[in-house]
């Protein structure tokens, strides 16, 4: 300590060393604090990456002290490279997880409030965070999904960010049925549903495929709702109506 006070250099050096990790964690932190400001980031959700970029800073800092009082760290480095790589053999998951979701983050796959479909699930999303994203599906069932996991599957976004999507519902009706007619009432249906979206403009249409079956015609109607987290429910209420509907017009079923 008396050769440090003795050589004002090297004081300034170790003080300059310090006064600059304190200011490269301070910037850090400003930023994210911004972006958590403006919304793009949830606040809370990068509490383990600053925390691990301040341990970084410093250790770095510390290293570079140690070497300026010419003491030999080589022995320190060699021991903290084995710790190292035993712990991240023991947290490569956490690691992977924590990787993963900085790049959905950054890269913006999807958002909080966005319906997406991975493999056969299909849910909200309500939460992202730096190891793991969280969907709630059409049954409220809350799935905890680690962020390593998106990144191997095909993730279909389709919302998009935008509180729309496309929807389909199918019925079918025996063969000899007026095939137009029960078009025309399926259509005069989804346009009075509040659920529904209809703009010409928008291309928001409504648009038919139509099966031959054995003995019937399968009609598919695809349309736009507004309500993409109820979508099984919308569906749901829609057949509904287009059967009660089919049933006036003595529109057979198969």
């Amino acid at each position: 300590l008396q050769g440090i006070i003795d050589d004002p250099l090297t004081l300034l050096q170790i003080v300059a060393t310090l006064a600059g990790a304190f200011l490269i964690v301070t910037i850090f932190n400003m930023l994210i604090g911004r972006l958590e400001k403006r919304g793009e980031l949830k606040k809370g959700t990068l509490v383990h990456m600053r925390r691990f970029f301040q341990i970084i800073i410093y250790a770095s800092a510390g290293f570079i002290i140690l070497s300026m009082l010419t003491i030999d760290i080589t022995g320190i480095v060699a021991g903290l490279g084995v710790g190292a790589l035993v712990i991240g053999f023991g947290l490569k998951d956490i690691i992977e997880n924590w990787l993963s979701g900085v790049l959905i983050m950054s890269g913006k796959t999807y958002a909080i409030g966005d319906v997406i479909r991975i493999g056969e699930l299909t849910g909200t999303v309500t939460d992202i965070a730096l190891r793991t994203t969280k969907l709630k599906t059409y049954d409220r069932n809350e799935i905890i999904i680690p962020n390593s996991v998106l990144m191997r599957e095909k993730i279909i976004n389709l919302t998009g960010g935008e509180q729309e999507a496309v929807a389909a519902v199918t019925v079918s009706i025996d063969y000899v049925s007026d095939l137009e007619k029960a078009k025309s009432l399926i259509e005069n249906i989804l346009k009075k549903h509040k659920s529904v979206i209809f703009n010409l403009k928008k291309r928001r249409e409504i648009r038919f495929v139509v099966r031959n079956r054995e003995w019937a015609n399968e009609i598919e109607a695809l349309f736009w709702i507004n309500d993409p987290p109820n979508e099984e429910f919308i569906k749901s209420n829609i057949t509904e109506l287009i059967q009660k509907e089919f049933k006036n017009e003595c529109i057979l079923p198969p």
